[in-house]
């Protein structure tokens, strides 16, 4: 469920686009009235203000933001702007191309392993579009060695969505994962294809054979070695598969508590989840630290930059 609240009646794209206009104008930008607005409109709304803005002012919304904005909010702003797949094709570019530190495999496994086949479609359709290369290309470049398969193999496929499951397979590709496992081939070709190619409903059920087979989860299964790219990258990619709003509450978790804040997740996973799923994270964030998430947020957070998260939120 979203945590996006919009209001009804909302008014109309002109009505929007004419009140941003006077909160740009005048002695300084009025950023509560811009977020009054655009934090409580859904994608097809603001994409309609766009179009709006641009006929009624022959200018750009968006670029006419960047201008009047600054830092996290408005790397924040930039985001929420844009449509679901527009968004995160812009975040899997801006990723693969960092140098230092290097790409974070997470935004790509994200992307990858929660949208369904068809958001997944759709944001390879807008990459190529946009950036005159395919998405596989890209992060075949960026990448190497196991994280690479995995990578490649994870944005490269269309995967079954159905909830049918086939129980003896489940059982069959458990034994397979912890064979690989117990020898120490991680990144042998059948643990790629099975994360890559099989239904979200049958890696649970083949997950489930893992647990009730073995005593464990395979996610404790693998080595507890924090410094391992690959392995990180497995345990985001199983957890992303099969529990995708604990998988981000784990990262927002520890975005908020590390030592200094880490806006870019933060940013990340609430603008991205906004508009599907953040009310459950939100549950599964009280849940586990006993803190609603809106006041976790607002403690390591200040101004206009906090108004603009809680907004979104809900809170």
């Amino acid at each position: 469920m979203a945590s996006l609240k919009v209001p009804h009646p909302v008014p109309s794209p002109t009505e929007d686009a004419e009140s941003l206009r006077k909160a740009f104008e005048g002695w300084g930008t009025n950023e509560k009235s811009i977020i009054s607005i655009l934090a409580h409109r859904d994608a097809a709304q603001r994409m309609q203000i766009r179009l709006a803005y641009e006929e009624l002012y022959q200018q750009d919304l968006i670029k006419r933001m960047e201008s009047e904005f600054t830092g996290h909010l408005e790397k924040a702003m930039y985001r929420w702007m844009f449509g679901p797949a527009e968004r995160e094709a812009i975040l899997v570019y801006t990723e693969v191309r960092k140098a230092n530190p290097t790409p974070d495999p997470r935004v790509i496994i994200e992307i990858a392993c929660v949208s369904s086949p068809e958001e997944l479609l759709a944001v390879k359709k807008v990459y190529q579009s946009c950036y005159k290369l395919s998405l596989e290309e890209d992060v075949a470049v960026r990448f190497t060695g196991d994280i690479r398969k995995l990578l490649v193999a994870l944005v490269g496929t269309y995967r079954y969505d159905g909830g049918e499951i086939d129980t003896r397979l489940a059982h069959a590709e458990a034994k397979t994962l912890h064979d690989a496992i117990n020898e120490k081939a991680f990144g042998h070709e059948e643990v790629i294809r099975i994360l890559t190619t099989r239904s979200k409903a049958q890696l649970n059920a083949t997950f489930n054979c893992y647990k009730d087979e073995y005593g464990t989860t395979i996610n404790k299964s693998l080595p507890a070695d924090s410094e391992n790219e690959f392995f990180l990258a497995l345990r985001a990619t199983i957890q992303s598969l099969t529990s995708p709003c604990k998988y981000f509450e784990k990262l927002l978790r520890n975005a908020i508590i590390n030592h200094g804040t880490d806006d870019g997740i933060l940013t990340r996973v609430i603008v991205s989840r906004a508009e599907k799923d953040l009310q459950e994270i939100k549950e599964v964030y009280f849940k586990r630290n006993n803190v609603p998430l809106a006041h976790a947020v607002a403690k390591d957070t200040s101004g206009d930059y906090k108004a603009f998260l809680l907004a979104l939120l809900g809170d």
